[in-house]
C-alpha cells in the first residue's frame, strides 16, 4: 500500500483511463484537485460558464462514443453544471461530471457556496455518488466511466469535498491496475443492465423478427439515438442490402443511415418529412432501434402507426411497451441484434415485389419533398419602424437552401463533406438543419434532443472540434440562442479552434413566434427583440474573425478556406416558419404543409 491525496488519486484514474482533457471553471472547493491538474499534462479547458464545461464534454463524447469529463466547484459552480448533465441524461449522452464540495465536517451547515449537488443530480443522472474518504476514489471514478458508458450511456457525478481531495489515503500499489479491474469487473457482471433478454430465448426472437418481417408488405425501419453510433450505423447497412425498406428517423437518428440514401425518407414528428410520417402512418409493421417513441416524434399516439405491429429493439428495458405495445422485443445493444439478423436473413430469400414496390413509391415521392418555396418578406411584420434589418428591399437568403448547400459551399474552399461535423442549438435553425442538412454519417449531427437547450450549440462545437481537430465544424444558431453562451466566443479565441458559427438572424425567439402565429392568435408576448445587438462586432470583440453573407460573396472563402474559427451572420425573414408544423392533438398526417 501506498499513501495518495484524493486529488491524487483523481488525476492518476484519469489519466488511466485515457482522459486528455477536462473542461471547468475551478473555485474554493475544487482548487486542490487543480493544484493537482498543474502537475500533470492533462489539459484544461477553462470556460466562462459551467454550463459551456458540460456541453464541451458533450461534444467531445457524442463524437467519440467515450465518456468525456467536465467540472465545477460547489454551489453556483455545480448548479451551473446541471443543465448540461440533464441534457445529456435526456439523450443518454456518457458524462463523468466531478464536482467540488465543501468540507465533510460543514456539510449540513450552511456553509459558503455549500448546495446539496448529490440530492439535486440524483434526478438527472444515471448515477450520483459522494465520497466521504480518499480511499473512495479508488472505486468511484472507475465506476463512474463504467456506469456512465455502459448499457444505455449517460452521465455520472462524483461531489468530493475539499478535504478529501486534499487528505492522504492508503491505496493499492498498483492503483493504476485497480481501474481496469473495476471497469471490467462491472461490464463482466453486467450490472450496466438490469433486464435483458435472455441468452437462451434470442434465437426465437430474432426467428419470430424475420418470420414477421418477411410476411410484411409495408415494413418501415425507424431508427433513433440508439442506433445512432458508427457499429450500429455499418449494421443497418449491411441488413438494409438483404432486405429492402424505408427507413425514418427521430431526432436523434439523424445521421444512422446517410440522409440522401434511397432508403431515407427523413425524420418524423412536429417537424417531420411528410412522407416519413405518411409511410409511418401506412405501414403495416415498424422495426424501432434504438428509439423510445416520444410526444415530438408520436403527435397523437394512436394515430402514429395505427395499423403496425412493432419489433422494437432497446438497450433499455424502461424503454420498451412504455409508449406503445409490442408484438416481440429485444432488449439488447442494436447494433448486436442487427448482425444476429444478418446471419439469420443471409440464406433467405427476402424478395417481395410488393416491399420493393412499396419502398420504390416512396423513394421517388421524396425527390419532391425536400423542395422548399422561397417566402418573401412580410412587410407589415418585418419593415417599418422594428427595424428588424430589412435589406433595403432585397429579399431576404431561404435558410432552407442556405443550410442544404453548406457542404457545398465548404468544399469549395477545400473542406470535404466528410470533414464536417454540425452543431446546432434550438429553434427553427435546429429543425431546418435537422430537415435539409444531408447528414452521411453517425457522430456528424450533434443537437440537444429531448431536453431542447438553448446554449447547446457552441460549446459543444468546441467540444466536437477539440475531440477532431482535423475537421471543420459548423455550429448553427439562431440570434436567441447564441445569446445564452455567447460568452464561450472566448473560449473558442483561446483555442483557436476550426469552428464556423453561423447564426440566422431573425430578431426574434423564432419557433415561440411561430407558435405564437398558429396557436395564439398572433399574440406575440415577449417573443421579439427590441435590442439588437450587432453581432458581428460583438463577435470581433471575442477576437474572432467575422463575415456578413449579405455583404460579402465570397463569405464562404473567409468561413472555411482559413484555419481557426469564424463568425457568420445571415439575416432571414422573421415570417418564416418551420414546415411541416403538426399541431397539438393532430396526427403526424395533419400537418401544417
Amino acid at each position: 500500500m501506498k499513501k495518495m491525496t484524493g486529488s491524487q488519486i483523481i488525476v492518476n484514474l484519469l489519466k488511466q483511463h485515457g482522459i486528455k482533457l477536462v473542461a471547468g471553471i475551478p473555485g474554493g472547493s475544487i482548487l486542490p484537485l487543480y493544484d493537482e491538474l498543474y502537475n500533470s499534462d492533462i489539459q484544461h479547458v477553462l470556460v466562462r460558464q459551467e454550463q459551456a464545461a458540460g456541453f464541451i464534454a458533450q461534444g467531445i463524447a457524442r463524437t467519440t462514443g467515450k465518456a468525456a469529463v467536465c467540472m465545477a466547484t460547489s454551489g453556483p459552480g455545480a448548479m451551473n453544471l446541471l443543465t448540461s448533465i440533464a441534457d445529456a441524461r435526456c439523450d443518454s449522452i456518457p458524462l463523468v461530471a466531478i464536482t467540488g464540495q465543501v468540507n465533510t465536517d460543514l456539510i449540513g451547515t450552511d456553509a459558503f457556496q455549500e448546495a446539496d449537488t448529490f440530492g439535486l443530480s440524483f434526478p438527472i443522472t444515471k448515477h450520483s455518488m459522494m465520497v466521504k474518504t480518499p480511499e473512495e476514489l479508488v472505486r468511484a471514478i472507475p465506476l463512474a466511466f463504467a456506469i456512465a458508458e455502459s448499457g444505455r450511456p449517460g452521465p455520472v457525478l462524483i461531489d468530493v469535498p475539499r478535504n478529501v481531495q486534499k487528505n492522504l489515503g492508503e491505496v493499492p500499489d498498483d492503483i493504476d491496475s485497480c481501474f481496469n479491474k473495476i471497469y471490467d469487473d462491472y461490464l463482466k457482471e453486467q450490472k450496466c443492465i438490469k433486464y435483458r433478454t435472455k441468452k437462451e430465448d434470442l434465437p426465437e426472437l430474432i426467428e419470430k423478427f424475420c418470420k414477421d418481417l418477411l410476411n410484411a408488405k409495408k415494413p418501415v425501419l425507424y431508427v433513433g439515438g440508439g442506433a445512432n453510433n458508427p457499429r450500429a450505423g455499418e449494421s443497418i447497412s449491411k441488413f438494409l442490402k438483404l432486405y429492402h425498406m424505408p427507413v425514418v428517423s427521430s431526432l436523434m437518428g439523424i445521421g444512422t443511415v446517410p440522409v440522401k440514401s434511397d432508403e431515407f425518407l427523413g425524420m418524423v414528428g412536429m417537424h417531420g418529412s411528410y412522407i416519413a410520417n405518411k409511410a409511418m402512418y401506412e405501414s403495416d409493421l415498424v422495426l424501432a432501434a434504438g428509439v423510445r417513441f416520444d410526444d415530438r416524434a408520436t403527435g397523437v399516439v394512436a394515430k402514429f402507426c395505427p395499423n403496425a405491429s412493432i419489433l422494437h429493439i432497446d438497450i433499455d428495458a424502461a424503454e420498451v411497451n412504455k409508449i406503445l405495445p409490442t408484438d416481440a422485443n429485444i432488449v439488447e445493444d442494436t447494433a448486436f441484434v442487427f448482425e444476429k439478423l444478418i446471419s439469420s436473413f443471409a440464406n433467405r430469400d427476402t424478395r417481395c415485389d410488393e416491399r420493393d414496390k412499396w419502398l420504390s413509391d416512396w423513394s421517388a415521392q421524396k425527390k419532391n419533398e425536400f423542395v422548399s418555396l422561397e417566402m418573401n418578406c412580410d412587410a407589415a411584420d418585418c419593415c417599418g419602424n422594428r427595424t428588424c434589418g430589412v435589406k433595403n428591399g432585397k429579399k431576404f437568403t431561404n435558410p432552407r437552401s442556405f443550410i442544404a448547400n453548406l457542404p457545398l459551399k465548404a468544399s469549395e474552399n477545400g473542406v470535404s463533406e466528410d470533414d464536417l461535423i454540425v452543431t446546432t442549438d434550438v429553434g427553427q435553425h435546429q429543425m431546418w438543419s435537422a430537415q435539409f442538412y444531408p447528414v452521411k454519417k453517425p457522430y456528424q449531427f450533434l443537437t440537444s434532443g429531448s431536453l431542447g437547450t438553448m446554449g447547446f450549440g457552441l460549446p459543444a462545437a468546441i467540444g466536437a472540434a477539440l475531440a477532431n481537430p482535423e475537421k471543420r465544424v459548423i455550429c448553427i444558431s439562431g440570434d436567441g440562442s447564441i445569446l445564452m453562451n455567447i460568452q464561450e466566443l472566448a473560449t473558442l479565441c483561446e483555442l483557436n479552434l476550426n469552428v464556423t458559427v453561423i447564426v440566422l438572424e431573425n430578431g426574434a425567439l423564432g419557433m415561440v413566434r411561430q407558435q405564437q402565429e398558429y396557436l395564439f392568435d398572433k399574440h406575440y408576448s415577449a417573443s421579439t427583440f427590441i435590442s439588437r445587438p450587432d453581432l458581428l462586432r460583438v463577435a470581433e470583440g471575442f477576437g474572432i474573425r467575422t463575415v456578413d453573407v449579405d455583404d460579402s460573396e465570397d463569405w464562404g472563402k473567409i468561413a472555411f478556406a482559413e484555419k481557426g474559427p469564424c463568425f457568420v451572420r445571415l439575416k432571414i425573414a422573421r415570417c418564416e416558419n418551420v414546415l411541416p408544423y403538426v399541431k397539438p392533438g393532430c396526427s403526424n398526417v395533419e400537418a401544417l404543409r
